[in-house]
């Protein structure tokens, strides 16, 4: 029989001897075995569907996990709330849109010195007048270089221009329009914060500074005169200014010259021509350039040959070929009056008819 410790066999060959030496460092003594604590599920209690694949951990544990979430979703909070805070109050947000100011109309009518020039053929007219140089229709509307500003790019620039021009051939060139017919082709390009007085233009006509539809288009009579030719020469100049970092306005100054015959006649009727000068101010804010639409608050017009006596304010009645201003002034102003803006007249210069 084998000593103590040893197999009833004896100890296997090739194995060392003195194995309670070898092993003595890692035998564990009965205080240590006793306080350990072992835990093994039954196979019924790891074959149960309530039975979990890891153990629960610690109470304290999962204590500071929560702890982490909370202050981790507080962070997040706090993150999301000063995002919004700073879109609110960014520097260069768009500030409210302001109701845009009314529109300020000066019609003038300018008095011929003499009986207004005729001829059978618009183009005779054109060539011995001073519109012999001017371009036809919207390529006499020329729009400038842009150079961009403190606050707005060359783009935007061009852009706001570009809105002036189209406002100018809607209202200015449109052969619906000039023949008293026709207003929403310049109508759709304002700011719709400027349609109430463009409508009330239109449905109450006034000589009061602020409701004259010529103010907002130029249109002729369809009773008294006709379009003798569609080819209108037009030259003027355009510029565009920045106000403030949220304004730009841009300023035109342009000639239209129409060749105007009499309604009824026969189209060998002699034709007159009728120069109109219109100095317009277009306000644009960020939110009109997007939508390309404009505020216009400025119009002054300068219209003849016309009769100083004439109501210029709702249509416009030339003098045709052959006809002469009316003696005396401009209608009688009334000071006591309010709300009627004072009556204009000019005297319509000489060399700027035709010299036939």
């Amino acid at each position: 029989m084998g000593g103590p410790g040893e197999p009833p066999e004896g100890t296997p060959e090739g194995a060392p001897a003195g194995g309670e030496d070898e092993y003595r460092s890692v035998v564990f003594d009965e205080s240590f075995v006793r306080a350990a604590r072992l835990q093994e599920y039954s196979a019924q209690e790891r074959m149960g569907d309530h039975a979990r694949a890891v153990r629960r951990r610690p109470a304290a544990a999962r204590r500071n996990l929560s702890k982490q979430a909370v202050i981790l979703v507080l962070l997040i909070a706090v993150a999301f709330g000063t995002a919004i805070y700073m879109g609110v109050r960014h520097p260069y947000q768009t500030p409210v849109a302001q109701p845009p100011e009314p529109l300020r109309i000066t019609v003038i009518p300018l008095a011929p010195q003499g009986p207004v020039p005729g001829a059978e053929k618009p183009a005779e007219l054109y060539a011995h007048s001073p519109a012999a140089q001017f371009r036809v229709g919207a390529s006499g509307i020329n729009l400038p270089s842009s150079q961009r500003t403190s606050h707005f790019s060359d783009s935007q620039i061009t852009s706001a221009m570009t809105i002036a021009k189209d406002y100018l051939v809607e209202s200015s060139l449109d052969p619906d329009v000039l023949t008293g017919g026709a207003v929403r082709s310049a109508r759709i390009l304002l700011d719709p914060q400027q349609l109430d007085q463009f409508d009330q233009s239109f449905a109450h006509p006034a000589a009061d500074g602020r409701h004259a539809p010529t103010g907002w288009l130029v249109r002729f009579d369809p009773t008294k005169v006709a379009l003798a030719s569609t080819g209108i020469r037009v030259q003027g100049t355009m510029h565009a200014t920045e106000t403030d970092k949220n304004t730009l306005e841009v300023t035109s100054d342009h000639t239209f010259v129409y060749a105007l015959r009499p309604v009824g006649k026969d189209e060998h009727a002699k034709a007159s021509l009728f120069t109109v000068r219109r100095e317009l101010q277009f306000r644009f804010d960020r939110d009109d350039l997007r939508m390309r639409q404009t505020e216009l608050i400025v119009s002054y017009m300068q219209a003849g040959p016309l009769t100083c006596s004439a109501d210029a304010a709702n249509q416009l009645r030339p003098l045709l070929a052959g006809q002469k201003a009316k003696a005396g002034g401009p209608a009688g102003t009334d000071p006591y009056a309010t709300g009627d803006a004072t009556a204009l007249c000019g005297s319509l210069a000489a060399t700027a008819q035709p010299s036939l």
